[in-house]
């Protein structure tokens, strides 16, 4: 049988018959439930052929969907062609969520199976609770995909190492401290934490099992009053680290054992987990006489507030990585007026080489984004050997990218203009960046949301009948994930009401694309910060971090009103004073020319 996508789901639907399954579920997701995963447990991936980081695929006898989100659609069109597989857009009027339609289509008797691995403890009880009334029934501990898979790739095995305390600075035995305190303020006299940031953060470890992500695969199960255990491969650590973690309380065990352990607790004891970042499978190892206590992980809320510390260190890494960016903006632009043939492949060159020149540089924080003219209109778009385009002297050039530094994490959205750019593209790239500015210069009482700010983003473009299909604003790790949470921004219907508080960082990204023909995003990552106190009580705002300049070529400064031209100018005033100095020759006059005043 050849290896194609429907070959692939032919032998997916054998192992479906063989154990009496009508349906089988693929999520996007680990047994650490990561948005972005080792290549062992990127089974959706492979059985559809649809490469973009978010999509579940749901497999019946007879029909194959795949559920993703407006980012997405136009990838998933070119990615499922010929494979068989329906495209099921998510948030549709006339598309039901993927468990909706699971509900609707499964009769009494029916069997749908996921594996355990990669679903949600809390969502396998959705699941049940939608089943109760139709009769139709789940299966957890069936792995299809991986039945199916016979040239799975195996776990990934690269070493683990130290965050020096410099950039950490916070001992790992002062984090396990604060969190047993949490943990007995829930009443637990164990936490397990599986999610990798959190792993990641706590132990001041990193990795790079995932790309782009830092982390390692590792699960920890802490005690309030005894050690904590990091469930790893022993491999992957050095005698040296494993003595420094035992020095903090921190005792190794393999990474399979982490179930052992879990059912070797009894009666008295109270296991703390997230029941939305802790997989069933692992969930199922703990005995029933175990109270469990689910809320959410202490160390995710503490992670996202970054210390005073951290965050001198992530403003020195925007100024370096600022300079990178000039440098590989300047160079593309020198190379285009000299005639020379760039692509979309060669500027994602250009920000590596000059990214990789900076001090603690590690890698990048996810695959750049170069979407020329029409590609820009894709969210995620992904130039590649096959499919790219070649870059010429006109129109807009959308740039999202990022990096991880030991000192922080960086991604940044600029939108170039090459050359003669049309009214409309100037008009858009305006209306996108006075929304940026607006959320920029907010001020918002303390406990305010990012789902209650999200309209500030968007009413340049609402005022003008347009909107984008995304979130405003994702929370930013600390040479960790570039999605953190539990902050974001987003439309209410959409987005968590968790309050934005000082440490906090977050994107600033509204958007505008119009398919076919041009994409415009601007991105700053920034900081939530005290600002001031009134009759009314406290105000924070917040400290824009990213140090780039954006392009005024693609901008129609008449729209702008003089708070908005203001904003602007005294952004570039401050770019500059802060890339000068690691900057010289013909960078430095790039520089100055792009931060010259409107």
């Amino acid at each position: 049988m050849s290896d194609s996508i429907p070959s692939r789901l032919a032998l997916l639907r054998q192992a479906m018959r063989r154990h009496g399954v009508d349906a089988c579920l693929v999520p996007s997701a680990d047994p650490h439930l990561s948005e972005y995963l080792p290549e062992h447990w990127q089974a959706r991936s492979w059985l559809s052929g649809f490469t973009g980081s978010a999509g579940t695929l749901v497999v019946a006898l007879e029909w194959a969907g795949l559920w993703t989100d407006s980012r997405y659609f136009a990838q998933a069109e070119r990615e499922l062609a010929g494979s068989g597989i329906e495209l099921m857009r998510q948030r549709a009027t006339s598309v039901p969520e993927h468990l909706e339609w699971l509900r609707q289509q499964l009769e009494p008797g029916q069997l749908l199976a996921v594996a355990g691995d990669s679903l949600p403890l809390a969502t396998r009880a959705r699941i049940e609770r939608q089943f109760e009334n139709t009769g139709a029934r789940l299966r957890t501990d069936l792995d299809l995909p991986g039945e199916a898979w016979s040239a799975r790739p195996p776990l990934p095995a690269a070493p683990v190492t130290e965050h020096p305390i410099r950039y950490a600075c916070i001992a790992r035995a002062d984090k396990l401290a604060r969190l047993r305190t949490a943990m007995r303020k829930h009443g637990a006299t164990h936490h397990l934490v599986c999610s990798l940031d959190d792993v990641a953060w706590l132990t001041n470890l990193r990795g790079s099992d995932v790309e782009c992500n830092p982390v390692f695969l590792a699960h920890l199960l802490v005690a309030t009053d005894g050690p904590a255990t990091l469930f790893v491969d022993r491999r992957k650590l050095t005698d040296a680290l494993v003595g420094a973690l035992a020095a903090d309380g921190v005792r190794i065990a393999d990474y399979a054992t982490v179930t052992d352990a879990l059912g070797e607790l009894g009666a008295g004891d109270r296991l703390l987990l997230d029941g939305y970042r802790v997989a069933c499978a692992v969930a199922d190892a703990v005995a029933p006489t175990v109270q469990l206590i689910d809320a959410a992980n202490p160390s995710t809320a503490f992670k996202a507030r970054k210390s005073a510390g951290e965050l001198d260190h992530v403003r020195e890494v925007m100024r370096r990585d600022g300079a990178a960016l000039a440098r590989a903006f300047r160079r593309l632009e020198e190379r285009l007026t000299a005639g020379m043939s760039q692509t979309e492949l060669d500027v994602d060159t250009l920000l590596r080489e000059e990214r990789s020149a900076q001090p603690d540089f590690v890698g990048e924080s996810f695959a750049t984004i170069a979407g020329y003219q029409a590609n820009g209109a894709l969210p995620h778009y992904r130039a590649t050997p096959a499919h790219h385009s070649v870059l010429k002297p006109q129109g807009l050039l959308l740039v999202d990218s990022g990096g991880q530094y030991l000192g922080g994490t960086t991604d940044v959205t600029r939108v170039l203009a090459l050359g003669e750019t049309t009214a409309e593209q100037r008009r858009d790239a305006t209306l996108v960046l006075k929304g940026l500015i607006a959320l920029s210069r907010a001020r918002f009482p303390k406990g305010a949301s990012g789902p209650q700010l999200d309209a500030l983003a968007r009413a340049p473009l609402w005022a003008s009948g347009m909107d984008y299909g995304h979130g405003t604003g994702h929370g930013v790790g600390y040479f960790l994930n570039v999605h953190e949470g539990p902050q974001n921004i987003r439309p209410p219907t959409s987005g968590a009401m968790v309050a934005l508080e000082p440490g906090m960082i977050t994107s600033i990204e509204p958007g505008l694309y119009k398919p076919g023909r041009h994409g415009i995003r601007h991105e700053n990552l920034a900081a939530v910060a005290e600002a001031d106190q009134t009759e009314f009580g406290e105000f924070h705002a917040f400290e824009t971090l990213t140090l780039c300049p954006f392009d005024r070529r693609a901008l129609e400064p008449g729209l702008l009103n003089p708070e908005e031209r203001a904003w602007l100018d005294d952004y570039h005033a401050r770019v500059r004073a802060a890339l000068s100095p690691l900057l010289e020759g013909a960078d430095l006059v790039w520089l100055e020319r792009h931060c010259a005043p409107l």
